[in-house]
C-alpha cells in the first residue's frame, strides 16, 4: 500500500514558515472502504530550524478545534526552539471535515450516532498516524493538553512507535474510571471551587441568587433567541476551572441588571457577554462525545445528570449558599442550546451506547519505552487530580510535575515556563 500523501500550502510570519497540511483518512480506519473525511494541520518551522523533530500538538475538547495563534508566544515560541510543531484540527473541527448539525442533519438520528461513534481519541490517533506517514513518517513528539493529553494517552497504547516522547499538561486521564466516577470527583472540586470564589467575593451569592430568581420569573433572551433558563445560568460556573476566567465570572456578575420602562430586566450587555459562554455552536461535539470519552465497555447513561443528585448543593430549590456547576454537560441542553437541539436524539442514542471499545490499554502502558513527562495539577476543577496521579504510575518510565501553582489553564497562562520545564523534566 502507498504511503499517504499530504497537500500544503505555505506562507510566511514573523521568521517563520507557516504550512497547512490536509490529508485525507477513513472515518472508520477499522473498515475497508466507506466514507472519507479530510484531517487539516497546520505547521510551524522556525528560521533554522528545518531540521528539527516535529512536534504535534493536540488540543483540549473533545471537539475544539487547534489554536490559531496571530502571534508566536508562549508555549508555542518555547516549542519552536526544538521543534517544528504541528497544531492539528482533530476530526470534526476547524478545517478538519465539519462535524456538527450543518453536515450532519441530512442523516437519521441513528446514523448521526453512528458517525459521531468514529469521532474519539483512537480515531484522532489513527488520523495522526495518516499525517505522520504523509509528512514523512519519522516519529514525532506530542504535547497534549487536557483532552489531548487523554489522546496522547490513547497514543501511547495504540502507536507508541509512532512518537519519540510525549510531554501532557493537564490531561493524564483515569486508565479504567466510570464517567460516574469521573463526575463525583470534579463535582467535589468544583464546590471547593465555588467555596473560594463567594470567599473572595461574598457579595456575589445574593447577586446570582437574585438573577437565578429573576430568571424564574422572567423570560430573557439570549442573542440567539432561546430563553436563558435559571440551570443554563449555573453553568457560567465553568469559568471556576481557569485561572484566567476566575476572576471574570465576578466582572459577568458586576451589574446585571437594569430597570426598563419601570420593570426590572436583565441588561443587554450581561446577555451578549454570557450568551456565547453558554452556547455550544461554536463546538457542537463537545456536547454530543463529551462523556463518551470516559466510556469503555459500558452506556455512561448522562453520567453527570445523574450524579449531579448526589450533590444537593447544586440543587435549584437549595437553602444552602449558591452553587455554579462546571464542566459538564446535561440531557436538557439539547432541548435549550439551539445549536444543540439538531443532535437531541443521536446524543440520547450515545448516552445509552453500551459497545464502547477500550481507549487505553494498561499492559501495554506498563511496559512503555516512550518518555513521557507530565504537568498534574493537585485542584484541577475538569482533571481529578487522583487519577492522574494513578495514571503517571501506571505509565512505566512517567515523569510527573505536580503543583497547584496552576489550575487548568497553565498552559495558556505560563506556557513557556511550563513547556520548559517539562522538556528538562524528560531530559534530566
Amino acid at each position: 500500500m502507498s504511503s499517504p500523501s499530504a497537500t500544503t500550502q505555505t506562507h510566511r510570519i514573523d521568521g517563520h514558515t507557516v504550512s497547512a497540511h490536509v490529508v485525507e483518512a477513513p472515518l472508520d480506519h477499522g473498515a475497508t472502504g466507506g466514507p472519507r473525511i479530510e484531517v487539516f494541520a497546520r505547521e510551524y518551522v522556525r528560521d533554522g530550524g528545518e531540521d528539527r523533530p516535529r512536534l504535534l500538538f493536540l488540543q483540549g475538547g473533545p471537539g475544539h478545534r487547534s489554536p490559531r495563534p496571530d502571534l508566536v508566544g508562549g508555549w508555542l515560541d518555547r516549542a519552536l526552539q526544538d521543534y517544528r510543531v504541528v497544531l492539528l484540527d482533530q476530526r470534526g473541527t476547524g478545517l478538519s471535515s465539519w462535524a456538527g448539525p450543518q453536515t450532519l442533519g441530512h442523516l437519521s438520528p441513528a446514523e448521526q450516532a453512528h458517525h459521531l461513534g468514529f469521532f474519539r481519541a483512537d480515531a484522532i490517533v489513527d488520523d495522526a498516524e495518516v499525517l505522520r506517514a504523509a509528512l514523512g513518517g519519522e516519529p514525532w513528539s506530542l504535547l497534549g493538553q487536557s483532552f489531548g493529553g487523554f489522546v496522547a494517552t490513547t497514543y501511547l497504547s495504540r502507536a507508541p512507535q509512532g512518537l519519540r516522547e510525549v510531554f501532557v499538561t493537564a490531561g493524564l486521564p483515569g486508565l479504567a474510571t466510570s464517567a460516574d466516577d469521573v463526575y463525583r470527583a470534579t463535582y467535589r472540586q468544583v464546590l471547593r471551587r465555588n467555596e473560594e470564589f463567594f470567599a473572595r467575593y461574598p457579595g456575589d451569592d445574593a447577586v446570582a441568587r437574585a438573577v437565578a430568581a429573576h430568571l424564574d420569573a422572567e423570560v430573557e433572551l439570549l442573542p440567539t433567541g432561546e430563553r436563558l433558563s435559571p440551570r443554563r445560568f449555573r453553568q457560567l460556573g465553568t469559568h471556576l476551572g481557569a485561572t484566567s476566567r476566575f476572576d471574570a465570572l465576578h466582572l459577568l456578575l458586576e451589574s446585571p441588571f437594569t430597570t426598563v420602562r419601570g420593570t426590572r430586566r436583565l441588561r443587554e450587555q450581561f446577555l451578549l457577554d454570557v450568551g456565547p459562554v453558554l452556547s455550544f455552536a461554536g463546538a457542537p461535539l463537545y456536547a454530543a462525545l463529551h462523556e463518551s470519552i470516559y466510556a469503555q465497555g459500558a452506556a455512561t447513561d448522562w453520567s453527570a445528570h445523574r450524579v449531579r443528585d448526589e450533590f444537593g448543593e447544586f440543587a435549584l430549590d437549595s437553602p444552602g449558599p449558591f452553587r455554579f456547576t462546571g464542566e459538564h454537560v446535561y440531557p436538557w441542553q439539547f432541548e435549550e442550546d439551539p445549536a444543540l437541539v439538531p443532535l437531541r436524539e443521536a446524543a440520547q442514542l450515545l448516552a445509552a451506547r453500551t459497545d464502547w471499545p477500550a481507549l487505553h490499554d494498561p499492559e501495554v502502558l506498563a511496559h512503555n519505552e516512550v518518555p513521557v513527562a507530565a504537568a498534574v495539577y493537585v485542584e484541577d476543577v475538569f482533571v481529578p487530580y487522583e487519577f492522574s496521579a494513578a495514571t503517571a504510575r501506571a505509565i512505566r518510565g512517567a515523569r510527573t510535575y505536580v503543583t497547584n501553582e496552576h489550575h487548568h489553564d497553565g498552559l495558556r497562562l505560563d506556557g513557556y515556563a511550563l513547556l520548559d520545564r517539562l522538556i528538562a523534566l524528560r531530559r534530566r
